[in-house]
C-alpha cells in the first residue's frame, strides 16, 4: 500500500500541509515538539479512524480552530483509494472512502494496513494488560473482520452484564444474565482461538527480528494467559456471578487476558535494560509488520517515530539494514538527528523525500 499524497488542515499543531510522498522513504527532521509526530499521527488516523495516542477526537483540532480535515490518496497495485476524515467541534466526525461515508467505522479497519513504532510503545511493557490486549487485537483485526466483529459483540454484552452487576437489583431473574453470558461465551471462543493461533505464529518471527537487531542469541518469549485456559466462559461466568455482583464488574473473561513479555526466563519489565526494552519493542512491531504483510497480502505502511533514541550504535546499524532492504515498502521516519536519516537514504538507492519541520511547517530539502 502506498500513500501518494495527503492534505492536512488544522490537525494538532499543523495549520495546513500538502504532501506528495515518495513511494519508498520519507524523512522528517526537526526538534521535538515541532510537528513531526503529528504528521505521522495524521497518517495513522486515516488507517484506524483514531489517533495513535488515543486523544479524544476534538482534542485533535488545532487550538482555536473549529475543525480538522485529513484527506489521503492511496494506491495498491491498480486500485486507487481516497480516504477522507473531517470533524467540526461538538459534531460527529465524517469518515469516507471514495466519497462514500462509512456506516460503521469498523468496516474501514484493515483496508490500509499500517504499523507505527513510537516511544509511546513503552506502555506495552510498563502498562497494564489492557495495553497488551490492544496490541494483539489491533494486529489480528487488520486482517480478520470476523475477529473484530466478535470483539465488538463481546464488549457490548460485557457492558450490559456489568450494568446489571452494578445495579442495586438482586440477581433473582437470571434469564437476561444467562443470555448475555452465552453471547459473551460464543464471541470469546473465537477470540481466544485466534489469539492462541496468533501468538504461536508470531513468536518465531519475533525471535528472529530480536536476534538480528541485538546481534546475539538472547531468548525472548511471549506467553499468552487467559481464563479460558481453565474452562469454557459460560461455566466460569456462572461460577462467579455472586462474587461479581459484590465487585460490581465481570472478573472473568477474555477482557482480562494478558501477554507476558519475557527475556530468558524472567519478565522483561523487571530485568530489561533501557536498550533491551527498546529492542524488544522494535522487534515486536517489525514482527507485527511481517505478520500483517503475510496475512493481508498487502505490504503495510511503516511509520518510525524517533526509533533511534536510547539504543546503541550497533543496534541502530542493524535497524537501518532492515528498513533499507526490500522487505519493507513505503516508510515514514522522524528523527532529531540527520545522521541516521542520511545513512538510510544512502543505503536505499531509490527515490526519497526529506523535510525540515518547524512549528508545524514542513519544508522539503
Amino acid at each position: 500500500m502506498i500513500l501518494k499524497n495527503i492534505s492536512i488542515v488544522n490537525y494538532k499543531n499543523i495549520p495546513q500541509a500538502d504532501f506528495d510522498f515518495s513511494a519508498k522513504i520519507n524523512c522528517f527532521l526537526g526538534n521535538n515538539g515541532m510537528g513531526k509526530t503529528n504528521l505521522l499521527d495524521a497518517i495513522y488516523y486515516l488507517s484506524f479512524c483514531k489517533s495513535f495516542n488515543n486523544t479524544l477526537d476534538n482534542q485533535n483540532i488545532r487550538h482555536e480552530e473549529d475543525f480538522f480535515m485529513l484527506q489521503g490518496f492511496y494506491k495498491q497495485d491498480e486500485r486507487a483509494e481516497e480516504i477522507y476524515c473531517g470533524m467540526k467541534r461538538r459534531q460527529k466526525k465524517q469518515f469516507k472512502r471514495n466519497k462514500k461515508e462509512y456506516e460503521r467505522l469498523s468496516d474501514h479497519i484493515g483496508l490500509i494496513p499500517l504499523v507505527m513504532i513510537s516511544p509511546e510503545d513503552a506502555i506495552l511493557i510498563q502498562g497494564g494488560s489492557e495495553e497488551r490486549r490492544k496490541f494483539i487485537d489491533q494486529v489480528i483485526s487488520q486482517s480478520d473482520k470476523i475477529y473484530l466483529d466478535a470483539l465488538i459483540r463481546y464488549n457490548k454484552a460485557l457492558t450490559q452484564r456489568n450494568s446489571i452487576l452494578k445495579s442495586e437489583t438482586p440477581l433473582t431473574d437470571l434469564s437476561l444474565m444467562e443470555i448475555l453470558e452465552e453471547q459473551m461465551s460464543r464471541a470469546a471462543s473465537y477470540i481466544y482461538l485466534k489469539r492462541e493461533e496468533f501468538i504461536a505464529e508470531f513468536t518465531p518471527i519475533f525471535q528472529e527480528y530480536y536476534d538480528f537487531i541485538c546481534l546475539g542469541n538472547e531468548n525472548v518469549k511471549l506467553i499468552y494467559r487467559s481464563h479460558l485456559q481453565n474452562g469454557n466462559l459460560t461455566d466460569l461466568l456462572a461460577e462467579c456471578r455472586e462474587r461479581d455482583k459484590i465487585l460490581g464488574y465481570t472478573s472473568r473473561g477474555i477482557h482480562k487476558d494478558d501477554l507476558e513479555m519475557q527475556l530468558g526466563e524472567h519478565p522483561l519489565k523487571r530485568i530489561g535494560s533501557q536498550g533491551q526494552n527498546k529492542t524488544y519493542l522494535i522487534a515486536l512491531k517489525l514482527s507485527q509488520f511481517m505478520f500483517l504483510k503475510k496475512s493481508s497480502r498487502v505490504t503495510p505502511i511503516l511509520l518510525l517515530d524517533d526509533v533511534f533514541d536510547k539504543i546503541d550504535a550497533n543496534r541502530v546499524e542493524q535497524i537501518i539494514k532492515l528498513v533499507s532492504g526490500d522487505t519493507f515498502g513505503q516508510i515514514f521516519i522522524t528523527d532529531t538527528n540527520r545522521k541516521y536519516l542520511d545513512e538510510i537514504i544512502a543505503k536505499v538507492h531509490s527515490n526519497y523525500h526529506l523535510y525540515q519541520v518547524a512549528q508545524g511547517e514542513f519544508q522539503q530539502i
